[in-house]
């Protein structure tokens, strides 16, 4: 009698989705590997992230991470794996990195606050997603570093984000040193918002997350991409640029409403126009 044929089991995917009042929770869901970000993560957290800047429904996005840890950088094992190439590797981490550099920028340039959910780890790439995101909520036992300079690796593509969080100081403490740093000393360095305990965590994200999904949310992508446009700027012209940002948001029908409803001590009602 022959023997059935074994069934194969479905891979997980690698990013999960949930959307409720406004809010899509993005998940990594690679636990066993500290969620470290392999091609493929990458690509399904950037397609994703273009997919929910599109969506008139989501008002803000919480990433977040499934298993012990946030994120633990990049899949060093993916990596050593394409040294066996004749290049030595080198096409793949020109990929890889450039992979990398444009997931960054897609949370950046998302018209959507992203908030990350931090617990556990969050190191190298994966400190550096935490320095991308616009806000970030840790809990108490999560910690932070860019210990590239352990390995040989220097953290430079993390350094990018890093810096454009914390003081110099801070930035070059992390990534000459690699050590970890407790959550409570993020938060002091401006690395995170906020620490909370664990059990305090999916309500601290969600206070944020809630509180802007109430808002209007062209107002807050007008908001949000004047932000990073204007950090680049010398003082002069950013401030007529941001001049421009407001004289265009004040004729946005939301902002015509919005004043109105304060002046008439009722509450707005967005159109995100």
């Amino acid at each position: 009698m022959s023997q059935p044929a074994e069934q194969s089991v479905p891979a997980e995917p690698v990013l999960l989705r949930a959307d409720e009042g406004g809010v899509a929770t993005l998940t990594l869901n690679r636990p066993k590997q500290r969620n470290s970000l392999s091609g493929a993560l990458m690509e399904a957290l950037t397609a994703e992230l273009h997919r929910i800047a599109e969506d008139g429904t989501v008002k803000a996005v919480v990433l977040a991470a499934n298993g012990p840890g946030f994120c633990a950088g990049h899949d060093l094992k993916e990596l050593t794996q394409a040294r066996q190439a004749e290049d030595r590797g080198r096409a793949f981490f020109e990929k890889t990195m450039k992979q990398c550099s444009t997931l960054m920028q897609s949370v950046m340039r998302s018209p959507k606050p992203v908030i990350a959910r931090v617990h556990g780890i969050a190191t190298a790439a994966g400190c550096q997603l935490v320095a991308s995101c616009d806000l970030a909520v840790a809990a108490e036992e999560a910690k932070f570093a860019t210990p590239g300079v352990n390995i040989g690796l220097f953290c430079s593509t993390p350094m990018v984000a890093l810096s454009r969080n914390v003081t110099r100081k801070h930035a070059m403490e992390m990534l000459l040193t690699g050590e970890m740093i407790p959550a409570a000393r993020a938060a002091e360095m401006g690395l995170v918002n906020k620490v909370v305990t664990a059990d305090e965590l999916d309500a601290a994200v969600h206070h944020f997350a809630d509180i802007i999904a109430s808002k209007s949310g062209l107002t807050v992508s007008i908001g949000k991409e004047a932000f990073y446009h204007q950090l680049e700027m010398g003082v002069g012209d950013a401030y007529d640029y941001a001049s421009e940002v407001m004289v265009r948001n004040m004729l946005a029908r939301d902002a015509e409403e919005g004043i109105g409803a304060f002046i008439e001590k009722r509450e707005p009602k967005w159109e995100d126009r």
